[in-house]
């Protein structure tokens, strides 16, 4: 058990020990004359119990109904007691134990860190309550138990907060008296009566998530978004998380604070989605899912207060501590904040305040002070634990930071962090629950006379069982007996306490704890180099919103706070965002060409530009540069640039004129460039060989041809002469033939005398066949 000093924090001095020491032997010495003379029915109590044994038994508070009772209430406690010894435990006996009062938000505090048990300071088992025997309690073994009592016969004299303390006490084999073995503390809030002043209570109840879209999107017109998993499904499901905020929240006075890109992607969700699966995407399957989730969500938001925080809840601090050296990592604040209220709007159909910033934790320093109203927003929710109040009771929520134009919003620490850890078990539930109610009793308490307005900012993304729990208290809260419920809007605006700090912490008062866990100066360069080539991209598309707005959202969810603690994950997100831009910007490039030859004083030169995207590219100028202008030139220069313009899914050719001077062979580069000179992709470089035709080389070609024409021309006029001599020849021929076929003296005919038999030795022979009217062979010789 605890020492008194170890309560404060503090252990005793060197002389505090001695003289302990000298008051034990010299009180000791007869308490030992007097076992040596006789027997002792039983040990003595001790001041302080031993913490090992009061430990013995672990005590398990499951349940505790109602957790703030009221007259005519009976209070029934259930719970377990389990044996973590090695000795069995015997005659056992579970007792409630009520008090002493609480007096103050410190001392319920230390309360909450007492672990054994303290004869000094825990009170008597409670006269007359009823009690749970055991008589045998194996090692290792567990017993149930449950404690009924009514209000009236607790003790409780006025209104305040109680210890309340379920004890075993028994005997164990080897020291066989009754003394406490386990003990568990919690607190019984006790107002009966509605106080005068209440507290204004607001609690924050956040709607946030990791990231789940990717940047890819398919290529239909409505352009549907690509998820890096299905996960998000998991937490929409009944059950699930997400469903469960809702649920929960709809019934409570809470203030909702969502993160828009979380409606956006559960609203791309419920319009028809994909799914990346390995190296492909396949259809998601979850759309009813998304709709239920969203209409109950619209439902439960109206009527209540709707704060919506930059696009993706980007993480301040990080930005502030490692990004903002970085160009344009602040433009994103801006854009992401613009984006929030008209998401919100857009699924929701509510109007959202974006006046609010939220560091991770509450944590505010003046670097992280100056990004969170850089992007428009004018107040900050901090912590009690960051910004410090110096009084003996909670102050105000709300009041200037630093130089007056930003407000702060501080949230108590001790309540916001009251449902972190594991809220599974039973127990522990229970204990936090109780906490909470008694440290919210003990603000209204401390100032009586005055009311205060305190806001209570929970974990980001509480699990299921949190959310349970921080439900559980504020229906605890429901009877308005020492708070009423308020708005955060409302908060920001309440009268500051004028003794409150409004001094923005130093730099080295940042938890360590935090900033380790900030992202990366190289993950906001990376953003950067995103951005850049995106900025390159978008001038050469005539639809660049097809591609601005999806790369847009996934740089800023690369921003996101969900990812703390996730590094690994958090840069295979930005690779891929990356690697999916320069796979569509590749998309757009020169096709490769093999060597050419050039032959002759001028030539033309062609260069393929290929488009893979779905849609048409332009505002792009291709420069094709000789790189020896002496040798070969381009419109008279070294270089040459042509504008390109290309269909989606087409290739466009694209001509030069080059003129050779020298033979040889000429290096050439072709880029493109985008309109303002920047280059665009990866250059293609070729070789011109350059085969230039001198002037004598023109003359024997010419004389060559020269040749050939003389050829044709004595070859027409010897075929001219050859079909005169023919024809003459037949002529003559047939003046003969005439002749002889005139009567003789005795009236016979030549062919009477000669007959009809060819081939007469008088008949001419034929020097050349008909003339033919097809064109020559090739190859076919002509002579002139």
């Amino acid at each position: 058990m605890a020492e008194a000093a170890d309560i404060q924090g503090t252990s005793p001095s060197p002389a505090r020990r001695w003289l302990r020491r000298t008051i034990t032997v010299a009180f000791g010495a007869p308490f030992l004359a007097g076992l040596l003379h006789g027997p002792v029915a039983a040990a003595p109590a001790t001041a302080a119990e031993d913490a090992g044994v009061s430990r013995t038994v672990d005590v398990s508070l499951d349940t505790l109904a109602p957790s703030a009772p009221v007259e005519g209430d009976t209070v029934t406690i259930t719970g377990t007691v389990t044996n973590r010894g090695k000795k069995t435990v015997t005659d056992a006996t579970v007792n409630l134990r009520v008090g002493p009062r609480m007096t103050s938000r410190s001392e319920i505090d230390q309360v909450t860190g007492r672990t054994g048990f303290r004869n000094d300071s825990d009170p008597a088992p409670l006269d007359g309550a009823p009690t749970v025997k055991i008589p045998r309690l194996g090692a290792g073994l567990s017993s149930d138990f449950s404690l009924s009592v009514p209000v009236s016969e607790l003790g409780l004299d006025e209104e305040g907060v109680y210890q309340l303390g379920v004890s075993l006490t028994g005997q164990t084999s080897d020291r066989q008296y009754d003394r406490v073995l386990g003990i568990e503390r919690t607190f019984l809030p006790y107002q009966p009566e509605a106080a005068e002043k209440k507290t204004q209570l607001t609690y924050l109840w956040p709607l946030i998530s990791s990231a789940h879209v990717s940047a890819q999107t398919a290529t239909d017109d409505q352009q549907t978004p690509v998820f890096q998993d299905d996960d998000l499904a998991d937490e929409l499901r009944p059950g699930g998380r997400l469903d469960q905020l809702v649920s929960l929240g709809k019934g409570l006075p809470v203030t909702w604070v969502v993160d828009p890109d979380l409606l956006a992607s559960v609203d791309a969700m419920a319009n028809g989605y994909r799914v990346k699966d390995g190296d492909r995407d396949v259809p998601g399957r979850n759309q009813a899912l998304a709709e239920r989730w969203l209409d109950s969500l619209e439902k439960a938001v109206q009527g209540h207060k709707v704060v919506a925080l930059p696009f993706a809840d980007p993480d301040l601090a990080s930005l502030a501590h490692r990004g903002k050296d970085v160009p344009g990592s602040l433009g994103h604040l801006q854009s992401a904040t613009s984006l929030a209220g008209m998401t919100v709007e857009t699924v929701l159909h509510v109007q959202a305040s974006t006046d609010f910033a939220w560091p991770v934790d509450g944590a505010v320093d003046p670097a992280i002070a100056a990004v969170a109203t850089s992007a428009g927003a004018d107040k900050v929710i901090a912590r009690s634990d960051s910004v410090r109040d110096d009084l003996p009771y909670t102050a105000t929520a709300a009041r200037p930071l630093g130089n007056g134009s930003t407000t702060a919003v501080v949230s108590d620490a001790l309540l916001s962090t009251a449902f972190e850890g594991d809220m599974v078990r039973a127990e522990n539930s229970t204990l936090a629950v109780q906490e909470f109610l008694a440290q919210s009793l003990a603000v209204t308490l401390e100032q009586p006379e005055d009311q205060r307005s305190i806001v209570v900012a929970p974990q980001r993304m509480p699990t299921t069982a949190q959310a349970q729990a921080m439900a559980t208290a504020l229906e605890g809260l429901s009877g308005r007996r020492w708070t009423q419920p308020s708005d955060l809007l409302a908060a920001a605006a309440a009268k500051p306490d004028p003794d409150a700090s409004t001094t923005v912490p130093s730099s080295s008062r940042y938890p360590k704890k935090l900033r380790d866990r900030e992202l990366p100066v190289q993950a906001f360069r990376d953003m950067k180099t995103t951005r850049d080539e995106l900025d390159d991209f978008k001038v050469i598309l005539t639809q660049p919103e097809r591609v601005v707005t999806p790369f847009g959202n996934a740089i800023d969810r690369e921003m996101s706070t969900s990812w703390r603690g996730e590094a690994r994950a958090a840069a295979i997100y930005r690779n891929g965002v990356l690697d999916y831009l320069q796979t569509l910007t590749k998309g757009v490039q020169l096709v490769d060409k093999s060597d050419l030859t050039l032959s002759g004083r001028s030539a033309t030169i062609p260069v393929t530009v290929q488009n893979k995207l779905l849609q048409d590219v332009d505002h792009l100028v291709l420069r094709l540069t000789s790189a020896n202008k002496n040798r070969l030139e381009l419109d008279g220069d070294g270089y040459q640039e042509l504008p390109v313009k290309v269909g989606g899914g087409h290739s466009q050719s694209v001509k030069f004129t080059a003129s050779a001077n020298v033979n040889g062979q000429v290096p050439m580069t072709a880029q493109l460039y985008t309109q303002d000179g920047t280059p665009y992709g990866q250059p293609m470089n070729f070789t011109v060989k350059v085969s230039e035709i001198t002037p004598t080389v023109m003359l024997v070609i010419a004389g060559g041809v020269l040749l050939l024409v003389l050829a044709g021309v004595r070859m027409y006029s010897q075929r001219k002469r050859v079909a005169a001599r023919n024809a003459e020849a037949e002529a003559a021929e047939s003046a003969e033939a005439e002749a002889a076929s005139e009567p003789g003296p005795d009236g016979s005919g030549e062919q009477e005398a000669h007959g009809d038999e060819p081939g007469q030795p008088s008949d001419p022979t034929p020097d050349t066949g008909p003339e033919s009217g097809d064109p020559s062979g090739p190859g076919e010789k002509v002579d002139r």
